[in-house]
């Protein structure tokens, strides 16, 4: 068991799965601290760093493309306060960041995990219902449904078509883009069999997105529909997808504890090359049984 706590949050890892509670500090973004604390099982991750600074450091985790249904609909656009996979250290905790990084770093090479793309979501994405109100509306979603209803600053043009409900199962993407400098931002469904150009001010399929504290919160939305939605890199005709089953329970005390150091030297006599590849790899099935 590895664990660091800190003001931004708390990472503890058990050996097959990190769980990510976000701390009460002022600077945890309002994502974060909505979306709760994640449990993201090893396979779904692809590296961890640790990159020290002269006041504070920064973990951050590294997933495999395609795992994590927010990152897929954030496209990158998560900024610092709001990115659950980042992790402020203070200067005085270096030393147990390290430890951290080299404990998961070493359960990523001893249980093989690969590193390239996946064709499903490794993580269920945000809990349901959720509703959030930004911009020129609010979005409500319970799992099938998606609803938008519009306030006294949404463009008459659109809020005269009144209150929008929208079935997944009539959905061919989400889009989540935040505002940037005097660019509104906007939150978008497109419906099959609809499409449009219209801008989010005007579209009744969209929200738009003014910059404001709760913006950030639409991306929640967007993860929960996109978690829902068939995978952009699944096989044409694959069925609808599910959601990620947690990881199985762990064996606990001093047996688990024993387990994993076992591991760990079974990895060092393989770098040292006491072990050969195939004794190695037979070794660490037979651990790997007990656990």
């Amino acid at each position: 068991m590895a664990e660091i706590i800190q003001k931004d949050g708390t990472w503890t890892f058990d050996g097959e799965a990190l769980r990510l509670t976000p701390g009460r500090d002022k600077n945890v973004g309002l994502l974060r601290r909505t979306l709760g604390e994640l449990v993201l099982p090893l396979r779904a991750l692809t590296g961890i760093s640790f990159e020290q600074g002269k006041k504070a450091g920064r973990l951050r985790l590294r997933l495999r493309d395609g795992a994590d249904p927010l990152l897929q609909a954030a496209g990158g656009r998560l900024t610092e306060p709001h990115d659950p996979y980042q992790l402020i250290v203070e200067s005085d905790r270096y030393g147990v960041a390290e430890y951290f990084t080299e404990e998961v770093r070493t359960a990523l090479l001893l249980d093989q995990v690969p590193s390239d793309p996946v064709s499903e979501y490794l993580l269920p994405g945000p809990s349901v219902p959720l509703s959030v109100s930004a911009g020129d509306g609010t979005v409500s979603f319970d799992g099938e449904r998606v609803r938008l209803e519009w306030n006294w600053k949404t463009e008459d043009a659109k809020a005269a078509a009144g209150t929008r409900t929208l079935a997944v199962t009539d959905l061919t993407a989400v889009e989540w883009q935040p505002a940037a400098g005097l660019e509104n931002g906007h939150l978008r469904f497109h419906v099959r069999h609809a499409p449009t150009k219209a801008p989010a001010k005007y579209d009744p399929n969209s929200v738009e997105l003014w910059g404001f504290k709760k913006d950030p919160l639409m991306a929640l939305v967007a993860a929960a529909v996109q978690a829902r939605l068939p995978h952009p890199a699944a096989p044409a005709g694959a069925p609808e997808p599910e959601a990620p089953r947690p990881p199985a329970p762990r064996p606990s005390g001093d047996d688990h504890d024993a387990l994993l150091r076992r591991l760990r030297e079974l990895g060092e006599l393989h770098r040292s090359g006491v072990l050969t590849d195939e004794e190695f790899t037979l070794a660490k099935q037979a651990v790997l049984k007990h656990m």
